[in-house]
């Protein structure tokens, strides 16, 4: 499925990926897609501040329990703390929120972008865990080879836009699209898009150039 998301609706793939950054259970770059959204369009604050008061009524209730390994507990949430101020060349950034900027360590001038087809140029990020996250950077009008997931996509727009005829999608909202779905996001033709996306499975190209580079790319 793909669905477009502005105003929180009752969409169960957003209210899954909302609970998650509310429990604090999301993994890093996808926390950090959700935090960069929340800055971006702030339309659902209110539903994830509904979901922590929640989780803080659940903890109030909860009985004690000791605390093992106080130490090294305190010590990595003082260091989660420091990685969520961006760094200096990052911060009032237009097109990167803060902690989107923090967790990509670095402004968008300094990455080192790889072009992977004319026109569209990607920054993969590096250790990510068991997931993959990349910002992709598509000039005005290109289209991304077609492909379907093995798993699930998450896509945060941060300049532009992009539409896969199953939505429109603009600054600030996101693209979630899994196995259902095999689509071919085209780029607005008023501006470069900028995306930022996760993906936790290979993405498996379809269509004649997505059968070639995966051929040449040994798939």
């Amino acid at each position: 499925m793909s669905f477009h998301h502005a105003p929180h609706a009752s969409d169960p793939a957003l209210d899954e990926l909302l609970a998650g950054y509310a429990a604090g259970t999301l993994i890093l770059p996808l926390h950090a897609l959700v935090a960069a959204h929340l800055a971006i369009k702030p339309d659902n604050r209110r539903y994830v501040e509904s979901l922590e008061a929640i989780g803080g009524d659940a903890v109030v209730r909860a009985e004690p329990v000791p605390l093992t390994n106080r130490e090294a507990r305190l010590a990595a949430i003082f260091a989660d703390d420091e990685g969520d101020v961006a760094p200096a060349a990052a911060r009032g950034c237009a097109v990167v929120p803060a902690a989107l900027a923090a967790f990509l360590g670095r402004p968008l001038a300094d990455l080192a972008w790889k072009t992977r087809l004319p026109g569209i140029r990607e920054f993969p990020v590096k250790d990510c865990g068991t997931a993959e996250a990349s910002l992709l950077w598509i000039k005005p009008g290109r289209v991304l080879p077609s492909h379907t997931h093995d798993g699930t996509e998450v896509t945060l727009v941060l300049q532009g836009g992009f539409g896969d005829g199953t939505g429109h999608y603009r600054r600030g909202d996101i693209a979630i699209a899994d196995g259902e779905i095999d689509h071919r996001p085209k780029a607005d033709d008023d501006a470069d898009c900028i995306c930022f996306a996760v993906i936790d499975a290979p993405l498996r190209l379809t269509g004649p150039v997505g059968r070639l580079l995966q051929r040449l790319r040994g798939h």
